[in-house]
């Protein structure tokens, strides 16, 4: 049985090790994203806008544009993103554009998002990651269970003691049974927000499955005909921030299709999640609200899934925890692509060495 489980675990990790090692690559420097950006973008560290007013005004004039979407500046991110489709800006809390693209390939930080959550494939690149972390959650498991028959030898190492496949195996299973609890953690967090049913699974202790959609679909009101001039922004902003004080104005989402309202999401102060649940929905014809939904009086389920984005991104915590989740990224980058190459390097050093047996058997005389 266990002779099986090894077989399996190396020639899965063999095959999609390298892949794994990629998403745990991205997802380490993603970690890192505003700290970066406000190195590279002016305006990036300047203090969050707080005062609603401000906002209504600052909301009206980027929605001059007309674009699809507005994600607001940060206490840790001083800019505000704006998408029209797959063209954008960073534009400063002044109303200033600081910088502009015309694809995701135009900002390295977009396309490693792209690349991480999507493996520039859309759904089904989010699809194939999701798998991908299946399969990662299972590496984990069945390593531990590997590593069970081998516990007294145990010796932790950052590194390999040296380049052989034999000291490869011993520092992937040493090093990997010490980051368990971290790769357990990102795997899991990831496939839940990919897999629904999966975070069903997760969830089932505290709710019952169907919850976390159920508790996150849209209301069902159906919006009138677009008319951006009914759209008064220096009233909607003020008049939704006024629902839930202390709350910062995240993002506004224009409507997609006939029928959908203008969402606004908001984080309060008790979520851990970086743009909140809380939500405002506006008639788009016009401008009045028409529905809100508190993410703090959530059910349950939904309220513990709202944390598995920023327990997956190091969105809590501050520096130690980003620190924390870098070590399980760069973990499973080290034995994702450390596991490829001692396991094809090791099929050809044999393949070779048959090679050569094989010749010696041919010129062998009689």
């Amino acid at each position: 049985m266990m002779r099986a489980l090894d077989l399996l675990h190396r020639w899965t990790g063999g095959l999609i090790g390298l892949l794994l090692a990629l998403l745990g690559a991205s997802g380490t420097i993603l970690l890192w994203k505003e700290a970066w950006l406000r190195w590279m973008l002016p305006g990036a560290a300047d203090p969050r806008v707080t005062d609603a007013a401000v906002l209504g005004d600052l909301t009206a004039h980027i929605m001059a544009d007309a674009p699809g979407s507005i994600l607001f500046a940060t206490d840790g991110f001083g800019l505000n993103r704006v998408n029209f489709g797959e063209r954008g800006a960073y534009i400063d809390q002044a109303g200033h554009v600081v910088a502009r693209w015309d694809s995701v390939w135009d900002r390295p930080e977009l396309w490693l998002f792209d690349f991480h959550h999507y493996l520039f494939s859309g759904e089904t690149g989010e699809t194939v990651a999701g798998i991908a972390g299946l399969i990662g959650l299972a590496f984990v498991v069945t390593g531990i269970l590997l590593w069970w028959r081998t516990r007294r030898t145990f010796r932790f190492r950052l590194l390999p003691k040296r380049m052989t496949r034999p000291a490869i195996v011993i520092h992937h299973r040493d090093l990997g049974i010490v980051m368990a609890p971290l790769l357990l953690l990102s795997m899991v967090t990831g496939t839940m927000m990919v897999f629904r049913p999966v975070a069903d699974l997760v969830l089932r202790p505290v709710a019952a499955p169907g919850t976390v959609t159920a508790s996150l679909a849209p209301p069902k009101i159906e919006g009138g005909a677009l008319d951006r001039a009914a759209l008064d922004w220096r009233r909607i902003v003020p008049q939704a921030l006024a629902r839930y004080p202390g709350a910062e104005l995240r993002v506004i989402s224009m409507p997609k299709k006939a029928g959908d309202l203008v969402s606004i999401r908001l984080k309060q102060p008790a979520e851990w999640l970086p743009n909140g649940r809380t939500g405002v929905w506006v008639d788009p014809a016009t401008g009045k609200i028409v529905a809100t939904r508190d993410a703090l009086a959530m059910p349950t389920g939904a309220r513990w899934f709202n944390k598995a984005y920023p327990l997956h991104s190091g969105k809590i915590g501050g520096v130690l925890y980003r620190t924390v989740m870098t070590l399980s990224g760069l973990t499973l980058a080290m034995l994702g692509s450390l596991a490829v190459w001692s396991f094809w390097t090791e099929r050809g050093r044999r393949r070779r060495a048959e090679s050569r047996r094989r010749r010696a058997l041919a010129i062998e005389p009689a």
